[in-house]
């Protein structure tokens, strides 16, 4: 009779929240109400910035071997001058943002990384630090462009409110475009697209509007819910809404067009580029009545050649792009552990490699939209990096909601 042995660990969150608790009150502000470091103090600091588990990879797992432990503790005492520093900054900053009147944006999103690289160059806030706050601040909100603000004041306005419900109703009413079976098939382009893409056949999908004809079957029950798309059994005109946050947003299709333009809005990096409010709004109105509710016919082909190739990914068949998706995909650890021993894991992470294709697909939509907001279509030879960057997205997604579920269940382990 065999015996199986088990490495002794420890839970991560365990051991974070223990070093963080050393570091005293210098690091409340980076604190939820019970002394632990916030979840976004996680995301944002101490795993990409003090603990760095790409480069520390036994600092990664949910449960941290036992000749580690010590490692991460030190690692995070030894940041708590720093981190420290970076709890006054983001008070500074916060102080500086009410003066200002801003009230764009999450200031923990926005703010936590800038307040590291500020402790880490200049210490603790000295007397120049409301100067350099304000700098900081203008670099982050002074762009030019649209804000959450004036999206909000036009969709409260009764007369624009009137308008643009009309607007919907009107797109809303059209009948959908059906086309007849595509003449260019997306599989020829997707076989070389990763190695050497074809731009004539690119543009041929495009010409043959080859992503309208994919979209004929969204609308029928079920089609939109399994590629992710809705949690309805068919799309349904979506209302203009008020209100939108990152961590309540519904599947694409069931955003109203508030909650649509909120990512591309609360996204300084391209703020700049985009049109007045009410171009966008009015924009948007019209792209959600359209084939895979896009309005680009380059976006809508991105659709369907990304459809065609996470087929692979449940078990479909693979060549080109589609065999290169399912090499990145299965040699993930823990899909092949759903794989092979599908009791061994936490019920969430199973679904998550089951429902897969519908993530995937999900993620596509809302680059290809972000991108049709910015009016960048996609060409060509980006393709392949978008398919590419979308399933590694979801895998980093996925990875860390194992982690999570690791911890908890370390944790509970341990007490």
């Amino acid at each position: 009779m065999s015996t199986v042995h088990t490495r002794a660990a420890l839970p991560r969150g365990l051991l974070i929240t223990q070093a963080w608790s050393q570091l005293g009150d210098v690091v409340a502000p980076l604190s939820n109400a019970a002394g632990r470091p916030l979840a976004r103090t996680v995301k944002l600091i101490l795993d990409p910035l003090v603990l760095r588990p790409v480069l520390n990879p036994w600092f990664a797992a949910g449960a941290i071997d036992i000749e580690h432990v010590d490692a991460l503790r030190d690692r995070i005492a030894q940041s708590g001058p720093v981190l420290a520093a970076t709890a006054a900054w983001f008070l500074v900053l916060k102080k500086q943002r009410r003066r200002a009147g801003i009230t764009d944006g999450n200031p923990q999103d926005l703010y936590f990384q800038r307040c590291y690289e500020l402790a880490s160059e200049h210490g603790h806030p000295q007397p120049d630090a409301d100067r350099r706050a304000a700098v900081v601040l203008a670099e982050i909100h002074g762009q030019d462009g649209p804000t959450v603000a004036q999206l909000r004041e036009l969709v409260t306005t009764p007369e624009a409110v009137d308008e643009l419900t009309a607007l919907l109703d009107s797109e809303w009413a059209k009948p959908p475009v059906r086309l007849p079976a595509e003449a260019v098939r997306p599989g020829e382009f997707l076989a070389t697209c990763a190695t050497n893409p074809d731009r004539s056949l690119f543009k041929a999908l495009i010409a043959d509007s080859a992503g309208t004809r994919g979209a004929a079957g969204l609308d029928r029950p079920g089609v939109a819910s399994e590629c992710g798309l809705t949690d309805r059994d068919r799309p349904a005109m979506p209302v203009l809404g008020v209100t939108a946050s990152k961590k309540t947003l519904p599947k694409p299709f069931d955003r109203s067009i508030v909650e649509r333009l909120f990512g591309p809005l609360t996204t300084s990096a391209h703020r700049d580029v985009l049109a007045d409010v009410g171009t966008l709004v009015r924009r948007e109105i019209a792209r959600c009545a359209g084939p895979w509710q896009l309005a680009d016919e380059s976006g809508r082909v991105v659709m369907v050649l990304g459809g065609h190739a996470s087929t692979s990914l449940t078990g479909g068949p693979a060549d080109g792009a589609a065999a290169r998706l399912r090499l990145r995909w299965e040699r993930e650890a823990y899909v092949q552990r759903v794989l092979r021993m599908p009791s061994a894991v936490p019920d969430r992470v199973r679904a998550d490699v089951h429902q897969v294709r519908a993530a995937y697909l999900r993620r596509l939509w809302v680059r290809v939209h972000g991108r049709e907001v910015r009016q960048d279509a996609v060409a060509a030879d980006e393709v392949w990096d978008l398919l590419d960057g979308v399933l590694r997205s979801v895998i980093l997604d996925q990875r860390d909601r194992l982690r999570t579920d690791l911890e908890r269940q370390a944790l509970g382990a341990a007490l």
